[in-house]
């Protein structure tokens, strides 16, 4: 990862950077311009399966596992949920009990989590193959019991053998198994043959994603954007090719995220923060290279991000091409130029309606000072995570 080194910065300048450091301590990714349909694109074709509030890899197995033990009970659907909640919660302390601090999914919240581990990693365990079960978490825990019941009083040799075992109707064949003390003391390093089955089921699933490739390296890298990554060069073409674009894409529209933040400070009157989005644009515009982007081309861009499940429309894609238009002619005064305040307001106003912040005060004025102001990286926190704790598998 990279820091920032105290050197000898006379007071301002060190007041200064550390304006601008406070800026980028968002926990987590605001999309007040609604380019988040572009942002997600890319992160799935890059990443797949990921989302930014995963945190270990090894809750890909947590939540198989605690969901086979409920398969083993009988009840209604409330009554399994609720056992398969009571174990995840259960989980929380069997971590602590093992070691772990960090990462663990209601550490703070404990029994009164509302977003329980499963649900957050539910899409990515279909995602790699390992669930099966097509349907919700609700779906899931109503189904255990009318399998059971087919089971109970026959039926046709298909759903006998479905029945026979649920495990292998929900989940993958082949799933390690549980550690018989899960719910005792548990840790989130992942064993050899458990990296395995992973490796094995994002490789299945994606095999021309960049995780994929990257999780078959086995190769861990220090580095903040996946276009920093050491190896890049040796990437396959296609991901090279949207890893470039998804660079210049993080570039440009933080610049837009950065005038939104400014011109918002500016109308609540907060002088400090005025300051700081005023460097931040600065320090943007000394970065950007307007020949790069007079030269990168909107039409392949749009057709590289391609994703069926998300659709980028057309009033988005108008936004881009103007900010754009308008970055290229004169990055260097964008925090000064009217054309590009009124495109980031229209834009905000349209998307929020009633709730924008430039029409609605009461709104603004719950505005915390930041919003969105960081760079775009397309989940490459969570996907080097990831990639870490199969490399450190014992």
């Amino acid at each position: 990862m990279s820091s920032l080194s105290w050197i000898d910065f006379d007071e301002v300048e060190r007041q200064r950077a550390r304006r601008i450091m406070a800026l980028f301590e968002e926990k987590e990714s605001r999309d007040e311009l609604g380019l988040g349909p572009i942002r997600d694109s890319i992160a799935d074709h890059l990443f797949p399966g990921t989302s930014t509030i995963q945190t270990r890899l090894r809750y890909m197995l947590f939540v198989p596992w605690i969901y086979t033990m409920v398969e083993q009970h009988e009840g209604p659907p409330e009554r399994l949920a609720a056992a398969a909640r009571d174990r995840e919660i259960r989980l929380i302390d069997a971590l602590r009990a093992g070691g772990e601090d960090e990462g663990i999914i209601g550490r703070d919240a404990g029994a009164n989590l509302q977003r329980l581990a499963s649900s957050i990693y539910w899409a990515g365990l279909r995602s790699w193959g390992i669930r099966l079960f097509p349907g919700s978490q609700e779906a899931y825990f109503a189904a255990l019991p009318s399998l059971r019941r087919r089971r109970h009083r026959g039926g046709s040799s298909e759903d006998a053998l479905a029945a026979e075992n649920l495990q292998l109707l929900a989940w993958r064949a082949g799933l390690p198994p549980a550690p018989g003390d899960l719910l005792e003391t548990a840790d989130f390093r992942l064993t050899r043959d458990e990296a395995g089955f992973l490796i094995d089921r994002l490789v299945d699933s994606h095999p021309d994603s960049l995780l994929s490739c990257l999780a078959k390296a086995d190769r861990d890298a220090d580095c903040d954007f996946i276009w920093e990554h050491p190896d890049l060069a040796t990437f396959p073409t296609s991901a090279r090719r949207l890893v470039a674009h998804a660079e210049v894409f993080s570039q440009i529209v933080h610049g837009a995220s950065l005038l939104y933040n400014l011109m918002l400070s500016e109308l609540r009157q907060e002088e400090e923060w005025i300051v700081s989005y005023h460097d931040a644009l600065n320090d943007w515009a000394a970065e950007v290279d307007r020949s790069t982007f007079s030269t990168w081309s909107l039409p392949e861009f749009w057709l590289q991000i391609e994703h069926e499940n998300h659709r980028v429309r057309e009033p988005t894609r108008l936004f881009i091409r103007r900010w754009l238009e308008l970055v290229t002619q004169g990055s260097a005064q964008m925090q000064d130029s009217p054309a590009a305040r009124e495109l980031v307001r229209l834009r905000e106003i349209r998307l929020k309606g009633a709730q924008s912040r430039f029409e609605n005060r009461s709104v603004r004025d719950r505005w915390g000072g930041r919003s969105g102001a960081h760079r775009l990286s397309f989940r490459w926190t969570e996907a080097s995570s990831h990639i870490r704790d199969l490399i450190d598998a014992r």
